[in-house]
């Protein structure tokens, strides 16, 4: 086994991930998510991404058997750590290897970035589940609701025109007229005024002060905006200047579900639903016209608790696209490192 040991404990060793360990990872993610899985698309990404640290847990030296893994990518200008990516092979889980990983990370992460005082993440939340014990070290900094729907890719050109239609009568317009567009923020700069304005956590009631994006939260500010760039994200505001209602779509991605689907996550912040509505039908209609969708399409929207029931509504009555799984909640979590 190529590489070195930067550390063991409890009967693991611990391996920087590299390229070559590819195969062992997917070894250990069969069903991971539900097959809405990222990591087999991001892997590689992973691997070279800038102040990203990729942990591997072995069992036994000789054997080298990958049992877990744990990534944290270090933010808010050298303060934070986003813990992503943490799983366990089937065999281990229930014997404590998480914890030990994430020990483990932690300790090493500080070794190679002092600054960092805060660990955060965000997980999936079902409120009819009752609270989690392993996070009652974290503080919750917020919560979005999540509607997922699917379909297929053949599907959208009618779906864009159902919502699209639902949108003259939600906004009273004539049949045949235009409703309003949302505005796509293209320019670099134009984005960065929009981001870096002081009030706009508090306009768009971002989820404890951080725009979250694909599940990553990141502080809005300088030091974040390389990260969000490079995520070749699709802005659209309800007005050009001083929005109250942001939204981005993250360019669709292969995921193992059903043996292979595409994953498209929309993240919305505002609350205001008819804006919920247009964005919604703009993201798609964006989709659509770059033809970045085939085949089976998974779409995540992430979005205030208080808009969700009227956007599923929104998205209802077409037959083509049905709502994929019940109400569930994006936790924000956090704590000191």
């Amino acid at each position: 086994m190529a590489g070195s040991c930067v550390g063991e404990s409890d009967g693991l060793t611990f391996w920087v991930a590299e390229q070559k360990d590819y195969d062992d990872v997917m070894s250990i993610s069969v069903n991971i998510y539900g097959g809405n899985d990222y990591l087999p698309h991001r892997y590689a990404g992973w691997m070279t991404e800038p102040d990203r640290v990729v942990i591997l847990g072995r069992r036994d030296r000789q054997i080298g058997q990958c049992v877990a893994l744990e990534s944290g990518l270090i933010v808010d200008e050298g303060c934070t750590v986003v813990v992503e990516g943490l799983r366990v092979c089937p065999s281990e889980r229930g014997r404590g290897v998480a914890r030990v990983i994430q020990r483990f990370a932690d300790q090493y992460i500080q070794q190679l970035y002092p600054s960092v005082r805060t660990k955060r993440l965000t997980k999936v939340d079902d409120p009819s589940a009752g609270p989690t014990q392993a996070l009652s070290k974290f503080t919750e900094l917020g919560r979005r609701a999540a509607l997922s729907f699917i379909g297929e890719a053949d599907s959208f050109e009618g779906f864009v025109s159902h919502l699209r239609n639902k949108l003259h009568s939600t906004t009273g317009s004539e049949p045949g007229g235009s409703v309003p567009q949302m505005v796509l923020i293209e320019d670099e700069q134009h984005l960065k005024n929009i981001l870096l304005d002081p009030e706009l956590p508090s306009r768009v009631q971002l989820p404890g002060g951080a725009i979250i994006q694909d599940w990553q939260p990141l502080q809005p500010i300088e030091g974040n905006l390389e990260i969000l760039a490079r995520r070749n994200l699709t802005w659209l505001a309800d007005k050009p200047e001083r929005p109250s209602f942001l939204s981005f779509y993250t360019p669709p991605y292969p995921i193992p579900y059903k043996g292979g689907s595409l994953r498209f996550n929309i993240d919305m912040f505002g609350t205001d639903l008819v804006s919920a509505k247009r964005a919604l039908a703009g993201h798609l209609e964006k989709v659509r016209e770059r033809r970045e969708v085939k085949g089976r399409v998974m779409v995540h929207v992430y979005l205030n608790k208080s808009l969700w029931e009227g956007v599923r509504e929104f998205c209802e009555g077409y037959t083509g696209v049905r709502r994929w799984r019940e109400y569930r909640e994006q936790l924000f979590l956090e704590r000191g490192m």
